[in-house]
């Protein structure tokens, strides 16, 4: 039975795929990047789900695309609930504005819906 492959999958693989040319090309940077994000996001006085609330919200006042559907796959990951995922994009646009607003309304949720219908 094929899977269907909906568009944060496409998404995510375009990263995965830059991510691994540049791996290639900077094996080194690459490793210590992974290395450092990877002890980042361990468990620790913070759960793994409130790390990858805290990133998401990072990523919308950035507006980092990319970052934003990773971490929005994260918060699914580690069972964030679609509120908890909401407020998380409510205090971004508490910092970023109406910039950070508008990707919370639209990427965000889109992303968030696609990845909560793919995992059931």
């Amino acid at each position: 039975m094929e899977q269907e492959v909906n568009w944060t999958s496409t998404f995510l693989e375009e990263y995965k795929h830059g991510i691994g040319i540049f791996s290639k090309k900077m094996p080194e940077v690459a490793h210590h990047f992974n290395e450092f994000s990877e002890s980042c996001f361990k468990e620790g006085e913070l759960s793994k789900k409130q790390k990858q609330l805290m990133a998401l919200g990072i990523s919308i006042v950035a507006q980092d695309e990319y970052c934003m559907v990773y971490h929005t796959k994260g918060c699914v990951d580690q069972g964030a609930s679609e509120q908890e995922v909401m407020e998380a994009c409510g205090v971004a646009a508490a910092f970023g504005g109406g910039a950070a607003l508008s990707q919370a309304v639209t990427l965000v949720q889109d992303a968030f819906t696609d990845l909560s219908k793919a995992k059931h």
